[in-house]
């Protein structure tokens, strides 16, 4: 998912907008009732076929609470909706004559229900100011325009100018993003990216000058179990021109949800080819690990993350790794020249307290949520060239902080990070997590 910059804009909203409880609501249900019909109510922008797909109730089949609840977190999940909630008429008992033994449960079971969804919409449309933070370029500013359900279907589309602030119009950044989790209601996800850079790259002191074409696919073949492939077109100008990029993966998905992971485990490994070789290009493969694992209690969440990527062959400066900055080493304000390798490894342990969890809001007649998450963990980068990684690689460091969870943006993180080796704190922000943007922190 790519990152669409309006964070102040939630941020100022929030101040006044109304405050609307976010806990699941079952009104009428109970557990174990039959269902007789279901309906969907509220939605006005969003095709009926986008919330059947994910739903697990059937005409014919009973009401479970718990079944609701995992529906709830896959609705939430495509990022369309500010309320999800569901209620039931009860219609009439398939026998009003009881045994004297009857139990609750077989009473509750005789019921007929007729099932009924409420959604309240997210906003479509953002025009608005665009910023963005990358650990390479820092703040960057810009306009930006994004539909968050084209045509109903749950498609994203959003166009971007952005220029880095310091110094301002030296480093320009073009992006146009579409994505989607199905393709004709198939489990494809897709995302292609269309970027163009023109910049000077002060780490690895090259220029950034590149057209970037980019289509991910991830086929959910069987429920937990998806297939990855990639197909990257890359230009670089002034250099090594056509560097062409094809990868394929697999990924076990135990989350509880994507957006807000509280429970379940995540873990993807895939291996990518990149470039042709010659006498100025590159000729490597990629084999990349990325674990996840969360574990709730009460309000407390518990999280811990590996991103490992190798590779042999020969990669040249201006695709070494770095590290420093929010979106991978925490404890430095931004990387430096000796902050670069041709393998990484970033580690994560982190604990949240949710201390308001997601609620619903609308001002002048805009929908959307919020909720308010504090943080403290610690960062591990081992950046290395050549052979097995030594001691002298690593570096740690504490952080600590507040996240905002909001729509489009997934969250916006307040950080304060402080490596023993730097002796000083170091204050960063970021939007949308981190296991997010350390894959792609690069663009």
């Amino acid at each position: 998912m790519k990152i669409i910059g309006f964070a102040f804009l939630f941020s100022a909203a929030l101040a006044f907008a109304g405050q609307n409880s976010g806990d699941s609501v079952a009104v009428g249900c109970a557990s174990g009732a039959k269902i007789e019909s279901i309906d969907l109510d509220g939605l006005k922008y969003t095709k009926p076929h986008v919330v059947w797909r994910e739903l697990s109730h059937k005409v014919g089949g009973v009401f479970s609470q718990e079944t609701f609840e995992a529906e709830k977190l896959r609705l939430q999940d495509l990022d369309l909706f500010t309320e999800i909630s569901v209620s039931c008429d009860v219609d009439s008992l398939t026998s009003l004559h009881s045994a004297p033994n009857d139990t609750l449960s077989s009473l509750v079971s005789r019921l007929s229900s007729k099932l009924t969804y409420h959604f309240k919409e997210i906003f479509r449309w953002i025009p608005s100011p665009d910023s963005k933070t990358t650990d390479r370029d820092g703040l960057m500013l810009g306009l930006a325009l994004a539909n968050l359900n084209v045509l109903g279907e749950d498609i994203r589309a959003e166009v971007h100018y952005r220029t880095a602030v310091d110094p301002i119009f030296e480093k320009n950044e073009y992006a146009f993003y579409a994505s989607s989790p199905y393709l004709f209601d198939v489990p494809l996800g897709w995302n292609i990216d269309f970027t163009r850079t023109d910049s000077w790259d002060d780490l690895r002191k090259f220029k950034d000058a590149c057209w970037l074409l980019s289509l991910d696919v991830n086929w959910k073949l069987i429920p937990h179990f998806s297939v990855l492939g990639k197909i990257v077109y890359r230009y670089l100008e002034g250099g090594p021109g056509f560097l062409p990029e094809i990868g394929i993966g697999a990924a076990v998905d135990y989350r509880d949800s994507e957006l807000d992971s509280r429970k379940g485990i995540y873990f993807e490994t895939a291996v990518t080819h990149v470039g042709i070789g010659g006498s100025r290009g590159e000729n490597f493969v990629e084999f990349l690990e990325d674990a996840r694992a969360y574990y709730s209690l009460g309000r407390f969440v518990t999280g811990a993350t590996a991103l490992v990527r190798l590779r042999p062959g020969d990669v040249k400066l201006y695709d070494y790794f770095y590290h420093g900055g929010t979106n991978s080493f925490r404890g430095l304000d931004g990387p430096d020249a000796q902050h670069l390798g041709v393998h990484e490894m970033l580690l994560t342990l982190e604990e949240r307290f949710v201390l308001l969890d997601r609620r619903s809001a609308s001002l002048w007649g805009v929908n959307f949520f919020y909720g308010i998450q504090l943080v403290a963990g610690f960062d591990g980068s081992v950046l290395w060239n050549k052979g097995a990684p030594g001691w002298k690689n690593y570096e740690g460091a504490f952080y600590g902080g507040l996240h905002l969870v909001i729509p489009a943006l997934d969250r916006i993180r307040f950080e304060v990070g402080y490596s023993p080796d730097k002796g000083e704190p170091k204050f960063t922000w970021g939007i949308s997590g981190k296991t997010t943007t350390q894959r792609w922190r690069g663009r």
